[in-house]
C-alpha cells in the first residue's frame, strides 16, 4: 500500500464510520428526529454497522484501520512505524468530515434541538439537562460529537477506555486482520463489528465507548467549530481521556498478543 492508498483509504473510510455512527446517535436524541428515543440498543447497533460498512469501503485501499488505536496495535504488533502518521492523519481528518456531515444531513433537527428552552434552558427556565450541561462544560449536542462520562472520575473513566479498547484491539489482532496482517480482511471486519456492538452493549455505560482517538477527538473539535446556536462547551477537560485511553488499551493488548499469541 501506498501512502497515498493509506491517506485517501483511511479519510474515506473514518469519514464513513462517523457520518453513520453520529448519524445514528443524532437520529436517537434529537428532537424532530423520526427514530427518537430509539434507545442504547439502536446506537450500538448503529455503530456496528457504521464499522461494518467503513471497513468493507476502506479495506482495499488502507487495509481499513479506521482508528489510531488498532494502527498503533498493529505497530506495535509488526515493529513497524513508518506509516502510522498517515494512518493517524488521515483518520483524524475523515473524523473531522464524517462529523460534519452528519451535521449536514441533521441541520434542521440540531436547530430544533438547541433552540428548545426545555433543553438548553433560558429565562425563566431551570432545565435540568442545562444545568447538568454547564457544570460539566459539555454543551446539549456534544454527545452527537463526541463521547462523555455518566460519573466523573478520572480513574473510572480512563480504567473503562483502556479496558473496551484493549478488548477491540486483540481481538482485532487474533481474529481480525488479513492474511498479509497488515489491515482487516473480509470476515475480519464483520468479526470486529460484532465485537465493538459487543463492547458498547457490555462496556459502554460508563463512558460512551469512544475506544477511538480519533472518533472521539475529531467530531469534538468539529462541534467546537460549527455554528450551532446555544451549543454550548465541548467538554475539554475531558478530551484526553478517549484519546489517552484507547492508546494505553491498544499497547496492552498489542503487548499480550506478542507474549501470548505470537
Amino acid at each position: 500500500m501506498s501512502s497515498s492508498d493509506i491517506f485517501i483509504g483511511e479519510t474515506i473510510g473514518t469519514a464513513i464510520l462517523i457520518l453513520l455512527g453520529a448519524g445514528v446517535v443524532a437520529a436517537v436524541v434529537l428532537k424532530a428526529s423520526k427514530a427518537r428515543n430509539a434507545g442504547w440498543l439502536a446506537i450500538t447497533f448503529g455503530w456496528g454497522f457504521a464499522v461494518l460498512t467503513a471497513v468493507y469501503i476502506s479495506a482495499p485501499l488502507s487495509g481499513a484501520h479506521l482508528n489510531p488505536a488498532v494502527t498503533l496495535g498493529i505497530a506495535i504488533k509488526d515493529g513497524e512505524w513508518s506509516n502510522v502518521p498517515t494512518y493517524f492523519a488521515g483518520q483524524l481528518l475523515g473524523a473531522m468530515i464524517g462529523a460534519t456531515l452528519a451535521w449536514v444531513a441533521y441541520y434542521g433537527q440540531f436547530r430544533a434541538h438547541l433552540t428548545d428552552r426545555e433543553i438548553v434552558g433560558g429565562p425563566g427556565t431551570q432545565s435540568t439537562k442545562a444545568v447538568e450541561a454547564r457544570e460539566a462544560q459539555a454543551g446539549p449536542v456534544l454527545g452527537v460529537f463526541s463521547t462523555g462520562p455518566e460519573v466523573r472520575n478520572v480513574a473510572m473513566n480512563l480504567a473503562t477506555e483502556i479496558i473496551g479498547t484493549f478488548v477491540l484491539v486483540l481481538a482485532v489482532l487474533t481474529q481480525g486482520l488479513n492474511d498479509s496482517g497488515k489491515g482487516l480482511g473480509p470476515l475480519g471486519g464483520l468479526m470486529v463489528a460484532l465485537v465493538v456492538v459487543g463492547i458498547g452493549l457490555s462496556l459502554g455505560g460508563p463512558t460512551g465507548y469512544a475506544i477511538n482517538p480519533a472518533r472521539d477527538l475529531g467530531p469534538r473539535i468539529v462541534h467546537a467549530l460549527l455554528p450551532l446556536p446555544n451549543k454550548g462547551g465541548s467538554d475539554w477537560g475531558y478530551a484526553w481521556i478517549p484519546v489517552v485511553g484507547p492508546l494505553i488499551g491498544a499497547a496492552l493488548a498489542a503487548g499480550l498478543y506478542n507474549l501470548a499469541f505470537a
